[in-house]
């Protein structure tokens, strides 16, 4: 029990470092563009980190399965913390880009441990308990990463936003010692060549997201390296991405399920707070706090989750999420000058609650509903496809908002894609298959 506790400790702190360094250079880039010239190369630091988190946590997911759990977490860490010592020292903004790929492999090699760690340890009750308090990081580093950052410009150094990573990676490590992995892993071949078609073809998509030209060469070559990706993962022995994954009806309903919604609404926290500052006047703090009416709903959902999978199935918990989600959709494509904190903190609430449970109960679904031996990239996998939804959904709300005629013409647009988009995602949850404690492994329940 005592190492439980100890391992919890481990993945709560490598959860929140990682997520914190996804918003915690907001307020401080202009100052380090400032710094070291290259203010070209301004939109890189983030976009670096944000593929190299996204393409490389399926991997570390499968690499999990083989080797163990503990392994290749503790490797993530060791390299998000070189990673981070490297951005602290850089001197030009070519190599601050290089640097935050590192780091973003080191995150996106941490990110799915929580989720998965937790499918091994705890009971399904418990998950959503150790989920909730998973999501709580990302709300609070959502609040307090920029004004850290904020504050480490105004009386210290930029470079400190770095540093700062120093003592909480060695302390996650420390608390990660104790761990006695319960899982034993199953060796196979690791799938180099698929591996690499996998990386380049998602990173090469990505790219289209954040470039400013060439769009359509971008999602061309992606698209090359995806399809080579799938027509050789299917003449594999030990696949990446193993076929039963995408086989399984339920499984592979959740994943669409859950790109569609979050390219709908995910977005949703990059542009709320712009309508908040620019509209209704507030300040930054306060529109941050009104983030965290998302947090709020999402651990209201998330605590009882694992309890209600029990009782009503995967199934009708994805209609009711989706639904919600719709229910926010409605509120925000009717958002007007009028609407002020609460309203906004209300709607973000709902939002927050439908994510919540729909994220809960997919991550819970993705580790009971396949083999032991493919936990680890069937949960790090449905991640990935809600980080290529936000992704793809920031991107095209971005494209929006820069098209539209006024910034609250621009709002309504973003909220209508959102509505739609959230509707079409509702559509999919009747294709999955209603399935409950009957599929959950003896001695988990």
């Amino acid at each position: 029990m005592k190492s439980r506790t100890t391992v919890l400790i481990s993945i709560v702190l490598a959860l929140l470092v990682a997520s914190m360094d996804t918003t915690i250079m907001n307020t401080t880039m202009p100052i380090i563009a400032k710094s070291l010239g290259g203010f070209e190369f301004f939109a890189w630091p983030f976009a670096s980190y944000m593929i190299a988190t996204t393409v490389f946590a399926p991997v570390a997911g499968r690499l999990s399965d083989l080797f163990g759990r503990k392994r290749v977490f503790a490797f993530g860490i060791v390299l998000f913390l070189i990673g981070s010592i490297l951005c602290g020292v850089s001197q030009t903004m070519v190599q601050l880009v290089i640097f935050r790929g590192i780091q973003g492999i080191g995150a996106g090699f941490m990110m799915p441990f929580p989720a998965i760690i937790a499918g091994d340890l705890f009971s399904i009750q418990q998950r959503g308990k150790i989920q909730a308090l998973g999501t709580s990081m990302w709300g609070l580093s959502a609040v307090i990463a920029p004004l850290l950052g904020a504050f480490f410009v105004e009386y210290m150094t930029w470079r400190w936003i770095f540093f700062i990573n120093i003592p909480i990676c060695i302390l996650t490590l420390l608390t990660l010692l104790p761990y006695n992995e319960e899982y034993t892993p199953k060796k196979a071949r690791i799938d180099y060549i698929g591996a690499l078609l996998f990386i380049i073809g998602v990173s090469v998509l990505l790219l289209a997201t954040v470039v400013e030209s060439n769009q359509i060469l971008y999602v061309s070559v992606g698209a090359i390296f995806i399809i080579a990706f799938y027509f050789f993962e299917k003449k594999q022995a030990s696949p990446l991405v193993p076929l039963s994954i995408v086989k399984d009806k339920t499984i592979r309903w959740m994943n669409i399920n859950g790109f569609l919604g979050w390219a709908a609404l995910f977005g949703t926290a990059s542009y709320i707070p712009l309508f908040l500052q620019d509209i209704t006047k507030l300040s930054v703090f306060q529109s941050g706090i009104a983030l965290l009416g998302t947090a709020l709903g999402w651990i209201s959902a998330s605590v009882p989750a694992g309890k209600w999978i029990l009782k009503f199935g995967y199934r009708r918990l994805f209609i009711i999420g989706s639904i919600l989600l719709v229910t926010s959709g409605v509120f925000l494509a009717f958002l007007h000058d009028g609407n002020g904190f609460w309203y906004v903190f209300f709607v973000l609430m709902i939002q927050g609650f439908a994510f919540g449970l729909l994220s809960t109960t997919g991550v819970i679904g993705a580790q009971q509903l396949v083999e032991p031996h493919e936990k680890g990239i069937s949960t790090s996998f449905m991640m990935f496809a809600r980080n290529i939804g936000t992704a793809i959904g920031v991107t095209i709300m971005g494209a929006i908002l820069t098209r539209s005629e006024d910034f609250m013409s621009g709002i309504h647009h973003i909220f209508l894609y959102g509505l739609i988009g959230s509707m079409i995602a509702l559509l999919t949850t009747f294709f999955i298959k209603d399935r409950t404690a009957d599929t959950v492994p003896e001695g988990k329940i």
